[in-house]
Parts: C-alpha cells; structure tokens; sequence
C-alpha cells in the first residue's frame, strides 16, 4: 500500500503531533486524497488568517471497496492495526496527542464507519460529501463493488451505527446538489448531538470539496490540539 505522511511548517521526522488520517475517495488514491492541494499544503492554509494549529496527515491507498471489508480486502483493519501504529511508532498520535479522520465522498463515509467501529480510538471526524446510500439496492444500482453482499451492507452502512458516535465531535458538510445528498439528509436525521452538519450550496465536485477543506481542517484542529 501506498501512503503518504505530511508534517506541518516547521516540524518534521521526530515531532509528536496529532495525526489526522485521510481517506480518499472513489478512484483515488494516497496522492490525491485532498482536492486542490497536498497534504503539506494543506498542513499550512491559514483559515479566516489564522494558521492552524500543528498537525500531521497520513494518506493511504484503500482501493475501490468503499472503505469497508470485502472478501481479501479490508481498508478498515489496515488503517487500524497497520497504518496507524506506523505513525504513531513516528511519534504521530501517540498519547497525549489525539487522532482525527477526514475523508471526501467515499472517505468522508469511510470516516463515519471508522469512528463508529473504534470511537475510543478517533478524537474528531471530519466527513465532506459523504457517499451515503440509505438502502443496499440503492448503493448496489449505484456502485456495485461498494459492498460485497446485503450482509455486508447491513453490517457497515453508516446509519445503522450512527449511535457509537454518541460525544464525539463531527463535522459533516454536503452540497444541496449532490447526489448523495439524500443520503446525508437521512443521517443528519439520526446522528448524536455532538454532530455538527453542515448544508450548503454545491455539488460533489472539487469546487464544493475545496471550500470545506478549510473548515473541515479547522474543526479538527479544535478538537485535536
């Protein structure tokens, strides 16, 4: 698996930081996970002309399977029990210091499910256009490599467990034209208090996922450090 680790200004190899661990969406990779920027560029924006706070970012390949196990394949126990004790063997999200996840479109659903499996594990979630289906006919029709079975789905749809994300800080942001904006609307519907949802203009396209990069970074600086 490819990855990639970027460090804020002034910091590198060596520094304890928090880490926060992005998910890239359909048809990407650890190289483009972000939209419009890399990882250290955006380690660096200022948002509203404040820097934000230090913080490292891992990028990892996770494939075409919609960041849930499938048979031979699972992206969740990867970043679990593989990538994350990389980084924290770097110093990265080792006690004191938190981990948060950011994720867009199919990450930013690989994001909720990785909180709601290990909530003890992530600090602060970070969901841009989230790539929510309501029903397994409804992912199936759309992408039918997003869960290898109805049981699958039934097990790793990200409303079912909405509860677990009970006191954890979220931030969840989609655009009045997505199309999966439905989808969102229906979790917004069921997620804890602790979930700030975040309904703007847009589409899923980079132009709406470039505009909550920054406050999406924010949020989990705030939670984070």
């Amino acid at each position: 698996m490819g990855y990639t680790i970027a460090y804020p200004p002034d910091h590198g190899p060596g520094s304890a930081l928090p880490l926060i661990v992005m998910l890239h969406g359909f048809g990407g990779d650890h190289t483009n996970a972000l939209a419009g920027v890399t990882p250290a560029q955006a380690l660096a924006l200022r948002v509203d002309g404040r820097p934000l706070p230090p913080m490292a970012m891992v990028t990892v390949d996770g494939g075409g399977g919609y960041w849930n196990p499938h048979p031979g394949d699972d992206p969740v126990a990867m970043v679990v029990d593989e990538l994350i004790p990389r980084c924290q063997k770097l110093g990265l999200g080792v006690r004191p210091h938190k981990i948060g996840t950011m994720g867009i479109s199919m990450g930013g659903y690989g994001t909720i499910l990785l909180a709601e499996k290990y909530p003890d594990l992530f600090s602060a979630v970070a969901a841009i256009s989230p790539a929510i289906w309501t029903t397994y006919d409804e992912a199936n029709g759309a992408n039918a490599g997003a869960y290898s079975s109805r049981e699958a789905f039934r097990s790793d749809d990200a409303l079912t467990h909405v509860g677990t994300l009970a006191g954890l800080p979220v931030c969840i942001a989609s655009g009045t034209d997505d199309p999966f904006h439905p989808g969102v609307v229906a979790l917004a519907d069921v997620v804890p208090s602790s979930t700030t949802v975040i309904i703007a203009a847009g589409c899923h396209t980079d132009p709406f996922f470039i505009s909550q990069e920054p406050p999406s970074l924010r949020f989990l600086g705030q939670h984070l450090t």
